[in-house]
């Protein structure tokens, strides 16, 4: 029986999936939109949607909450002062999965998750403002 086996295994440690569970949700919000193997995709949307929900909620706890799976506080900071206002209607369903083909090297399906609104400008945004924050700091 497979009762409380849900998610996939993906080949990994329990901490190994978590870190790169938390690394692909950082680069989802950072970016809005990443090209990942199918399987992982199908993963990372249920972590997402819950992730988007913590933003709409907007508190000091579900801010801390956030933290605590996603140690990037730029990126939490977008996902509360961006994305949070931007879903504040809609009531779930805030990632898409496209399949992508299969990856040339070992024929493993591909596909692109993304918000559903996303911004086509978001790309690199944050980058830059790294980049900004770092160049004030050496300013300073």
């Amino acid at each position: 029986m497979r009762h409380g086996s849900r998610g996939r295994k993906l080949n990994r440690t329990h901490e190994h999936r978590k870190a790169m569970f938390a690394n692909m949700v950082a680069s989802l919000i950072e970016h809005e939109q990443i090209v990942t193997t199918l399987p992982k995709a199908k993963d990372l949307r249920p972590i997402m949607e819950k992730m988007i929900t913590l933003g709409k909620r907007g508190d000091l706890h579900a801010r801390r909450q956030a933290i605590s799976q996603v140690r990037d506080e730029l990126v939490i900071r977008k996902l509360f002062d961006t994305l949070g206002p931007r879903y504040a209607e809609r009531q779930g369903g805030y990632c898409r999965v496209l399949k992508a083909g299969f990856r040339r090297g070992d024929n493993a399906p591909m596909a692109v998750i993304e918000f559903v609104d996303r911004d086509v400008n978001a790309r690199g945004s944050i980058d830059r403002a790294r980049i900004e924050a770092e160049g004030n700091n050496d300013a300073a």
